[in-house]
């Protein structure tokens, strides 16, 4: 797993090193760059990219393209992570080890700073650094739009936030996860396929093992909440059950989530497998998740 670390970090340099790049092009004068740089510079593992590019290697697609979407999806997950610690929603003050980016800054420059990271992030799939076709291009940024927006990511927060201590089932919690965070990975698996032009039955499944990968990584956030250490994980731990979130853990208990995780993981790779020896990096990165302590 050391190796596989290794190219997690060799991935998150070159998206860090994107995203600079990006950066160096902006109006240094505005006041909003700063608190952008200090939520997209956050010390993330850049998780997300690596799937991107992982996947992309089954396809031969280049790297550096891979890179350049890798870059947008992360300005995205940033976005979500600063308006996820606001007052208003999880009311966390901490974020990896550091002061979250309200706390940091203030309340409505978090607010704008995140808005203006999600913007970033469209405008990263339509520059002229990204070598492919206005069509497929425009189908990265419908499809980015739709699983972040209301019937995705922000829908998925919706109910995360609007269901807290209430009764719901195991299915309606899964639905929650496969908004709030399997659809940002559902895309990082079938933009391989729309930069391949594939047809909806290839694209599919993509997207089918992006969502089930999002899942089992929000499944173990939830246990590393319930369990973890706050100092490896950076923030406070056991906050999802003082706040009634809903997930697995406070449904069925950690043993049994557990169990539900390790049986989604061989699901996962059963499935990864059949795209041959080309898909290792991605099964290490399906071994990673359960694997992780923060």
């Amino acid at each position: 797993m050391q190796k596989f670390s290794d190219k997690l970090n060799i991935i998150a340099g070159d998206t860090n090193a994107c995203l600079k790049k990006f950066f160096f092009k902006k109006n240094k004068y505005s006041y909003l760059i700063k608190p952008m740089k200090y939520g997209v510079f956050s010390g993330g593992k850049r998780f997300r990219s690596a799937i991107i590019v992982n996947v992309g290697k089954i396809f031969n697609i280049d790297y550096k393209k891979l890179i350049i979407v890798g870059a947008a999806i992360e300005c995205v997950h940033s976005y979500s992570l600063i308006h996820d610690d606001l007052p208003a929603m999880d009311n966390d003050d901490l974020r990896r080890g550091r002061l979250a980016t309200h706390k940091k800054f203030n309340e409505f420059t978090a607010i704008l700073a995140a808005n203006s990271l999600l913007t970033l992030a469209f405008e990263i799939l339509s520059s002229k650094n990204l070598k492919l076709s206005s069509k497929v291009k425009n189908e990265l940024i419908t499809s980015l739009a739709i699983y972040s927006g209301f019937s995705g990511l922000a829908g998925g927060q919706y109910f995360d936030l609007a269901f807290e201590n209430k009764k719901i089932s195991k299915k309606k919690i899964i639905n929650i996860q496969n908004n709030k965070t399997g659809k940002l990975f559902a895309f990082c698996c079938e933009c391989a396929g729309i930069i391949k032009e594939q047809n909806f039955k290839k694209r599919k499944i993509l997207k089918k093992i992006g969502l089930d990968i999002g899942l089992l990584f929000q499944i173990t956030d939830d246990l590393i909440d319930f369990k973890g250490n706050s100092k490896i994980v950076g923030k406070p731990t056991k906050m999802d059950k003082n706040k009634g979130k809903p997930t697995l853990v406070n449904l069925l208990g950690y043993k049994k989530t557990l169990n539900f995780a390790n049986n989604l993981k061989n699901k996962i790779n059963k499935k990864i497998q059949n795209y041959g020896i080309k898909s290792q990096d991605l099964l290490q990165s399906v071994e990673f998740i359960l694997d992780r302590k923060s």
